[in-house]
This record gives C-alpha cells, sequence and structure tokens, in this order.
C-alpha cells in the first residue's frame, strides 16, 4: 500500500511539473510569425461623413515582455489629430482621449488585446493628448475640436512616443511635447515627469536644449541598457536650435542619455541619412553602448504612384562617440565657433569641430529584405527578442489621416485597399 501511495505522490508531482513547464514558455518555445495583425480593434468615434476612428494606434512604440515572449507592450501616443487650417493648429477628434499602453499576446498569429492600461498622473487622474501650456512643453501648437472650438492646453497632455517596460514592470515613456520623459508604474500612474523645464514631478530636469525640439518631432525614441540603469533617448529630427532656418539643411540629431539614479545625462550626435526624411522613429538596446535605430520616410510601401523609398533599421555605437554635453546648461546647448551643433549640419560640419558622431550601419532595410512588401508608411517602434530576432510595430494613426481639407479621412493602405491596421513584423537579423 505504501509503495503504491508513492508512486501515485510520484506521478502527480510529475504532471505538475509538466504543467508548469508547459505555462513558463520561452522565447524558443514559440515560433514567431513574420507578421502578426491586431484583431478586431474598437471604433473610438465615428464622425459625422462616417470616417471611423478606430483605437487602434497602438503602434508608436513596442516594448517586450522578459517573462513572457509572447506579451507585447504598445503604446498609442496624443489621439486622432489631423492638421487645422490655421497655421500651427490642430484639430482633435477626441479631446479627452487618455494616451495609452495595451497589452498584446500573441495567439495563433494574431495580436489579441488583453488589457488596457491608461496614463495617469501622480494624483490618479487621466493624462490626455492636449498641447502643453507655456512653460510647460508648449509646442507652439493651437488645438480645436471637431466643433472648431478652441481647446485650452493641460499641463496633463503627453504625446507619447517611446516606451521602455522596466524589470520592476514599471514604465519609462519619452513624448514629443516637453520633450518629457515620464515614469509609471505598472497601473499606469506617474510616478516622476522629467523635462528641460523642472515643472514635472520629483523636479529632476534634462539639459535646456532639448527644449528646442520641432514640434511634433520631440523625443520619438527611447531605450533602456540592458542592466536597467541608463535611459537612451532618440530624438527624431534636428532640433530647431537655435532657428528653423538656420538648420534648413542639417542632418544632425541628438541622442540623450540618462542616468535613472543619479540623473547625470550625456549628450551625442547622429547623423540622419537626409534630409528629406521624417526622421529616426524608435531606438532599442543592443547592450551597453550598442543599438537599433530605425529611419524612414512619411511614403507607404506599395504605393503604385508614389511609393516610399527609406524604412532602415541601422546598428550604431556610442562608444568612441563625443559627449557633446554643455556643462553650463546653456538654452542652445554647447557652441562651437558660435554655432550649435545642429548648424554644423552634417559629417563635414562634425569633424571640422572636432566631433565624432556615433557609428552607423545599415542591418535591416523594411522595403527589401522582408518576405513580403512592406505596406505602411510608419514604421515606428523597435523591440529587439533573444536570438537577435527583431520586432517592429506600425502606427496605424487610429485608422484616420487627413483628408486635406480639416478633416478626417480614412486611412486605406494603397497596396492592400484596406484600412491601415497595427501590426509586428518579426525578422530574424545579424548583429
Amino acid at each position: 500500500m505504501k509503495k503504491q501511495l508513492l508512486s501515485v505522490i510520484a506521478a502527480l508531482t510529475i504532471g505538475l511539473v509538466s504543467c508548469k513547464k508547459n505555462e513558463d514558455k520561452s522565447s524558443s518555445d514559440i515560433v514567431y510569425p513574420d507578421m502578426a495583425e491586431a484583431v478586431d480593434p474598437a471604433i473610438l468615434f465615428t464622425t459625422p461623413a462616417g470616417v471611423k476612428v478606430y483605437n487602434g494606434g497602438f503602434g508608436s512604440a513596442v516594448a517586450a515582455d522578459p517573462n513572457e515572449p509572447d506579451v507585447f507592450y504598445m503604446l498609442t501616443d496624443r489621439g486622432s489629430n489631423v492638421a487645422g487650417q490655421v497655421a500651427n493648429s490642430i484639430i482633435i477628434g477626441k479631446p479627452d482621449f487618455d494616451p495609452q499602453i495595451g497589452k498584446f499576446r500573441l495567439k495563433d498569429g494574431k495580436l489579441i488585446l488583453e488589457q488596457t492600461i491608461e496614463l495617469k498622473n501622480a494624483a490618479g487622474a487621466k493624462l490626455n493628448g492636449l498641447p502643453n501650456p507655456q512653460g510647460m512643453g508648449a509646442s507652439g501648437e493651437t488645438a480645436y475640436d471637431l466643433n472648431g472650438q478652441v481647446i485650452a492646453p493641460s499641463a496633463d497632455g503627453i504625446d507619447s512616443e517611446g516606451l521602455v517596460r522596466a524589470a520592476d514592470g514599471t514604465f519609462w515613456i519619452s513624448d514629443e511635447y516637453g520633450p518629457h520623459i515620464a515614469h509609471f508604474d505598472a497601473s499606469g500612474k506617474t510616478i516622476e515627469r522629467i523635462n528641460p523645464f523642472g515643472t514635472g514631478t520629483g523636479g529632476r530636469k534634462i539639459p535646456a536644449v532639448f527644449a528646442n525640439r520641432r514640434a511634433n518631432r520631440g523625443m520619438e525614441g527611447l531605450a533602456i541598457t540592458p542592466d536597467g540603469k541608463t535611459l537612451v533617448g532618440m530624438m527624431q529630427s534636428p532640433m530647431y536650435n537655435p532657428t528653423k532656418a538656420a538648420v534648413a539643411n542639417s542632418v544632425v540629431l541628438r541622442i540623450l542619455t540618462f542616468d535613472i539614479a543619479t540623473g547625470a545625462t550625456k549628450q551625442y550626435a547622429y547623423l540622419m541619412e537626409n534630409t528629406s526624411l521624417t526622421g529616426v522613429s524608435d531606438i532599442v538596446a543592443v547592450n551597453g553602448t550598442t543599438f537599433l535605430t530605425i529611419e524612414r520616410d512619411g511614403l507607404f510601401g506599395g504605393d503604385a504612384t508614389n511609393p516610399a523609398a527609406f524604412k532602415k533599421v541601422f546598428k550604431i555605437d556610442l562608444s568612441n562617440a563625443t559627449d557633446i554635453s554643455d556643462a553650463a546648461n546653456g538654452a542652445t546647448g554647447k557652441l562651437y565657433n558660435g554655432k550649435t551643433v545642429e548648424e554644423l549640419n552634417n559629417q563635414a560640419g562634425l569633424a571640422t569641430a572636432g566631433i565624432t558622431a556615433v557609428s552607423k550601419t545599415l542591418v535591416l532595410d523594411l522595403l527589401k529584405d522582408l518576405p513580403s512588401v512592406y505596406p505602411h508608411d510608419k514604421a515606428e517602434g523597435l523591440a529587439l527578442l533573444p536570438g537577435n530576432i527583431l520586432v517592429i510595430s506600425n502606427d496605424d494613426d487610429f485608422g484616420v489621416v487627413d483628408n486635406g481639407a480639416s478633416g478626417f479621412a480614412q486611412k486605406i493602405l494603397p497596396l492592400t485597399k484596406s484600412v491601415d491596421r497595427n501590426r509586428l513584423y518579426f525578422v530574424k537579423i545579424k548583429l
């Protein structure tokens, strides 16, 4: 009898261990598809003209879950918006939209939304996507609602673009307004908000020069080093430093490193490929000094009339790059022969000033190296999985675009003739 009881216990133990092994998936247990699309996005609202605005919008950034290889966190930006008729104006479709993180699970080749984490301020009130007030990250934009009424700026506005999931389950997000770097707990509540003005929670700052970011081209990408100690922010385009006209021919972007414990920062120059590009959309860490970035134009892949020409991933290294930080923390940063770093324009200008930009090597061309044609305009997010599997997210703009007359039109992909949807592309790369 005792012998039989021991046999039963052993069998139960083996069964429990087997179940646990089945639950604890590793990346080697998953065969990632070439592409996975988000399933059945909800409709946020429908315009009077019948245009459906989706939620949707979860493609500005992507972060992998280190504990669940089939889980991906994807970020919205400020919400559905189009250009207004007045200079420097925007029309915001849903002023009370709360920028958010979606937790998606990869299942049967599709992305299933399991949880929505709404971003909140330190008091727990929902954030929004409205422009910030003067002195707190104002972009110079005037926001209007669908009825043509001016919407007041908001200190709780965030145009979220870059996303990092920390090892403790919290999130770091960079934005295009301040620019801000904000820390959120796992529920989406603000822990700290950092900007050049010191107006965020906690009072820490990033260098003053970053306030010169171009409106809607702020800190587009954010990474964290594998040791979890340093954030690395990537500006999308050359900053208007000191003015728009002065940097018209510049391809010099800034990278910011931020020591999470001490707040110490460093800055490096990055050379965009050419002035026609929308800029750098994201950055992700390979190791402590090596990162991947993605540069792109704003055109659709597979468009027969005006096809995309440039959507490329590069490997960069900060090891031998010059720290261009300004010890005096001046409004225009450190000057070289009376010029800002952005005014140096290019490789030759940097060399004359004794500045070495980050090194840069092509890793992937989305328009040539994927199994099928890349149909989107906005390749915006990067994540790196074990085994050098690169994950790329697209921003679907909530399924809408500007109709050319300050209104919303459905965002239809020229290649597929269907509404744009959030997707993840999985590509094995060589590093």
